[in-house]
Parts: structure tokens; C-alpha cells; sequence
């Protein structure tokens, strides 16, 4: 395994408005050796994106969750990706130019260009899916100066995701993605708001959460779902009776001390998340 880093940068002029630091993102990749009786196998590639209510980064979707990837053949990126005081489109940037680095390397680091899949837990999920709904937007590819497919993900893989900004919003999340002012204010939070933004351009998703989970209730999941499924677009998706939120692999590793992400119940969903990759390329429903 080699492991390598990479800043990813947005300007003030990319995002546009001043950005309160200039600083890079940083990207790990954590990158497998090609295959030695088949140098030319390609790999499917995850980036993921840790939650944190895009307050912070959560180390316990990060490495642990890597290497779970990493052991099943894949490519592993984790974005570190800016949170508030930085708002949208900061982290949506960083996110769509790993997806672009990604792909610009795909025949050096043995990636199949058509297998590369953004992953994210609760506001990671968030920022995963804005890049897959919002892929095609000119503000994004103008800004970055690349075409529209170039950014596209060829799937999501949300884990208890933040999804909606309506009813059953996690108001936390919308607060440090948008800032006050405009978290307040209806019309900017629809616009971030992914069931409302859902098409037939979005690539398949794989979906988990739990159904008590209280931070971010499960009808984000099936809000998603649900308009998905309208737009004929592939869904998997599995719901767990118990586990609170932000399990992670909800094993001993990630646990806290109190043991409340401990659920053994749970764990088989990065199995089934590993399954779904491997079973092939975009689908849509018949």
C-alpha cells in the first residue's frame, strides 16, 4: 500500500465570495499496488467524506472506514474538506476537484475512470450527494474550468446521510454549511435541500441509516429514496431497527467509551456497501 497526500484549493473567485482562509483541503489517498498477474486491472475508487455537521471532520468514519475499503480491493480517498466557518460551495469544490484529480490519475493509480464513487456520513453524505445531484450546474464546472462529466460520481454511497432542510431537517448541519442569514431563509435552504434536487442525472446510491436514529431522523434516507426512485434512478437501501446516530462501522474500534456505537446489528452494512460496488457500473430501473 502507498499512501499519498494532495491539497486541494478553491479560490475566493471559484466559490464566489471571500473565503475566510485560503488554505487547501487536504485528500489522503490510500492506494493498493497493481495487481501483478494483471498490471492492467482496474480498481473501483471511494472518496470518502467523514461527518461532523460541517463543523468538523469525524475521525471515526475516516481511516477505520478506509481500510475496510482498502481491504476489499478498492482505491480509498478521504477528504478533509473545509467546514464553517467557511460556507457552500467551499467544501462542494473541494469535493468535485478530488473527483477530477481522481480521474486525471486514473491510469497511474490502476482506477477504473467509470467506478469512481463518493461516499459520506450524515453531513459527509450531504456534501456527497450535493456533488451527485448538483454535478451538471454550470456554476460548478465553470468555476473549475472542467466539463460537466468530468465531476460526475458514478455513485453514492450515503450513510445515514443529512438530506433534507425541510421538516425532518438536521438544523445544525444547514446552519454551518449556509451561515445564519441564509440558513434562515427558505429559498436558499431549498436549494440545498437533495430530494428537491434529485434527477434522472443522478448516479445509483447505496443507502443505510437507522430507524432511531434522532440527530438525523431516517426519513432523510427515505426522502431520498423516494425521489430517486420518481426519477428511475438504482437504489439500495438498508434500515437498521437500533443504533444511534453516527455509527460509523459501529464496531468496538469506533465505539465511544460509553460503547453506544458498539451494535453488532449494524456492522454487515459496509459488506453489503462493498457488494453494491462490485456488482457493476450505473443502473437505472426498467
Amino acid at each position: 500500500m502507498e499512501i499519498k497526500h494532495f491539497t486541494i484549493t478553491v479560490t475566493s473567485g471559484e466559490c464566489g465570495h471571500e473565503r475566510v482562509s485560503e488554505e487547501g483541503a487536504d485528500l489522503t489517498a490510500y492506494l493498493l499496488s497493481p495487481v501483478s498477474c494483471d498490471p492492467q486491472h482496474r480498481r473501483p475508487a471511494i472518496i470518502l467524506c467523514p461527518g461532523g455537521g460541517y463543523r468538523f471532520v469525524s475521525d471515526r468514519e475516516d481511516q477505520p472506514v478506509a481500510m475496510e475499503y482498502l481491504s476489499a480491493g478498492c482505491q480509498v480517498f478521504v477528504l478533509h474538506y473545509h467546514t464553517f466557518p467557511e460556507l457552500f460551495p467551499v467544501a462542494l469544490m473541494e469535493l468535485a476537484k478530488a473527483v477530477c484529480l481522481v480521474r486525471d490519475h486514473a491510469g497511474e493509480w490502476s482506477i477504473d475512470p467509470e467506478q469512481v464513487i463518493v461516499s459520506g456520513f450524515s453531513a459527509g453524505g450531504h456534501l456527497a450527494g450535493c456533488l451527485g445531484t448538483m454535478w451538471n450546474q454550470p456554476f460548478l464546472s465553470q468555476a473549475l474550468g472542467r466539463q460537466a462529466a468530468d465531476l460526475r460520481p458514478d455513485g453514492m454511497l450515503l450513510c445515514y446521510p443529512v438530506i433534507t432542510s425541510g421538516e425532518y431537517a438536521h438544523r445544525g448541519s444547514f446552519l454551518h454549511l449556509l451561515g445564519r442569514e441564509a440558513a434562515g431563509n427558505d429559498d436558499a435552504r431549498r436549494l440545498v435541500s437533495l430530494e428537491l434536487l434529485a434527477g434522472p442525472h443522478t448516479p445509483r446510491t447505496f443507502l443505510w441509516h437507522t430507524w432511531s436514529d434522532k440527530s438525523v431522523p431516517v426519513e432523510n434516507s427515505l426522502l431520498m429514496a423516494q425521489a430517486l426512485r420518481k426519477a428511475g434512478v438504482s437504489v439500495e437501501m438498508h434500515l437498521y431497527p437500533g443504533g444511534i446516530h453516527g455509527l460509523s462501522l459501529a464496531t468496538e474500534e469506533v465505539s465511544t467509551p460509553e460503547r453506544d456505537c458498539l451494535v453488532p446489528h449494524c456492522q454487515g452494512w459496509i459488506k453489503l456497501a462493498v457488494e453494491w460496488i462490485k456488482d457493476g457500473k450505473d443502473k437505472t430501473l426498467c
